[in-house]
């Protein structure tokens, strides 16, 4: 089985080219982001920690962590973003290793793991390869306008908060540009799993 990383900046077309391997090449998809969603949730892995460490405010009226609420409270604090990441990464990293596990024994050909912090939490050594999928600021920046209705700040902020285009690339094996074309984009990801005996189902 050939276990891929995906990553790159908001914006840049991670889920378009995840949508394309699970329909064309029937990828098992992982998404680190909807990992830490669900080992946050009552009665998972994170929960007590975070609760306990960030306070029974963040706790909705259905018992359940409210994200927006925890979002908020950590946003630009580095000592709590620094906190948060201590819980959940780990058992992320866990469910994820349990995942290709089941995987492999399933015989799957093709699993793709998504994380914005693939490079910095050393996913390299989880996955064969690491990915970086890319898109120029500029359209990155008009995507996220249009579909997320950012402000041109809260784009900067989020930028900011992300690794370089250098640091993506010098940490990943593969690029993929999804600035160009759709077709263009599929076309890169047909031609580099080819070279690596991975066929359309």
């Amino acid at each position: 089985m050939l276990v891929l990383g995906i990553t790159g900046g908001v914006g840049a077309g991670k889920s378009t080219v995840l949508q394309y391997m699970e329909e064309a090449y029937g990828a098992r998809i992982l998404q680190a982001d909807l990992a830490a969603h669900r080992l946050m949730e009552p009665g998972e892995a994170c929960y007590r920690q975070i609760v306990q460490d960030f306070g029974r405010e963040i706790v909705g009226s259905n018992g359940a962590i409210d994200r927006k609420k925890l979002g908020d409270l950590v946003f630009g604090r580095e000592d709590l973003i620094g906190r948060m990441n201590q819980i959940i990464h780990p058992a992320v990293e866990r469910y994820i290793m349990e995942e290709i596990r089941a995987e492999r024994s399933r015989g799957t050909r093709l699993m793709a793991i998504e994380a914005a912090l693939l490079v910095e939490c050393g996913y390299d050594k989880i996955c064969d390869e690491l990915w970086y999928i890319y898109a120029s600021e500029e359209i990155r920046r008009d995507r996220l306008k249009k579909t997320r209705n950012y402000s041109d700040e809260r784009v900067d902020q989020i930028f900011a908060s992300q690794l370089t285009e250098e640091e993506f690339r010098a940490g990943c094996q593969e690029v993929i540009d999804t600035g160009i074309s759709l077709e263009c984009t599929k076309k890169q990801a047909d031609d580099l799993l080819a070279a690596r005996q991975v066929h359309k189902i």
